[in-house]
């Protein structure tokens, strides 16, 4: 087995439910993977600023990120891709969302160089509840006035939604001019088209010269499909949805509470999954 990246998502995978992970033991891998010449990636539907603010324990500098679902990749702090959405594309969204969810059940979130942009009718509560995943909010009066690289729309819906029949109905609607998924949270997020953490990869393995027979990755929910089927050691949260789970057979040695994408790191690199043919289902 050779393995030259690893790649985990955030919420629900890398992260304890209070958004923290262990941090000296997360120090210790990456001295590991430094030494074997092994990339560390965090592909996350977050900002990058969330991310980097994440590995501030551990040194920041030390990751690569793919944020905003894949729309931008940052190494060193450097922009080594970006894919924003068109102001057409932001306006069919929002035509489409006023028709279909007139009665406003749900939040309209842009994410963008700059910040995240909410209406300035969002309640105080919605606004604190945005700030728990972006670290600078701007509310505005007019969407279609933000003068900012806008990567992500996302639509929030409350937590304890199924936003699973909103995917489809976007995806029929829009097929494949834009990128529609769930990403956890009751939040479905709208891309560019071809924007997803598995383009991310692909770009990062083309400039580094890495095959994905030579990746593994984590992952809890359905913004992390593409990027589990694209490399060849995908590894699922036992707390992720059932979906994920028989889409995706391998399962981490412990859920996100638990240090399982430490643990499984720590299992890769010991040997544990030297034979391959777990990975041939």
């Amino acid at each position: 087995m050779t393995i030259k990246l690893i790649a985990t998502d955030m919420d629900g995978t890398l992260l304890r439910d209070d958004r923290t992970f262990d941090y000296a033991r997360m120090e210790d891998l990456l001295d590991q993977l430094d030494e074997k010449g092994i990339r560390f990636v965090a592909a996350s539907g977050n900002q990058y600023k969330q991310l980097r603010s994440y590995f501030e324990p551990v040194n920041p500098d030390r990751i690569t990120y793919v944020s905003d679902n894949g729309a931008l990749i940052t190494h060193n702090n450097e922009v080594l891709a970006e894919s924003s959405l068109s102001r057409d594309q932001i306006a069919r969204v929002m035509q489409w969302n006023s028709e279909t969810h007139a009665n406003m059940d749900n939040l309209i979130i842009l994410s963008g160089n700059d910040g995240a942009y909410v209406s300035n009718h969002a309640t105080p509560e919605m606004i604190a509840a945005v700030k728990t995943f972006y670290p600078t909010v701007h509310q505005v009066e007019k969407f279609m006035d933000v003068d900012d690289n806008i990567f992500r729309f996302s639509l929030v819906w409350d937590p304890s939604v199924d936003v699973h029949e909103h995917v489809q109905q976007l995806r029929e609607v829009f097929g494949e001019e834009l990128h529609t998924t769930g990403s956890g949270f009751g939040s479905v997020d709208i891309l560019a088209p071809g924007v997803n953490k598995r383009t991310g990869l692909e770009q990062l393995a083309a400039k580094w010269d890495i095959k994905p027979e030579e990746m593994a990755a984590f992952g809890d929910n359905g913004n992390d499909l593409e990027m589990l089927r694209y490399v060849k050691y995908p590894f699922v949260m036992p707390n992720a949805e059932d979906f994920m789970k028989v889409r995706v057979q391998n399962l981490a040695v412990n859920d996100n509470n638990h240090n399982g994408v430490l643990d499984t790191i720590e299992a890769l690199l010991a040997g544990a999954y030297d034979d391959e043919t777990v990975f041939d289902k």
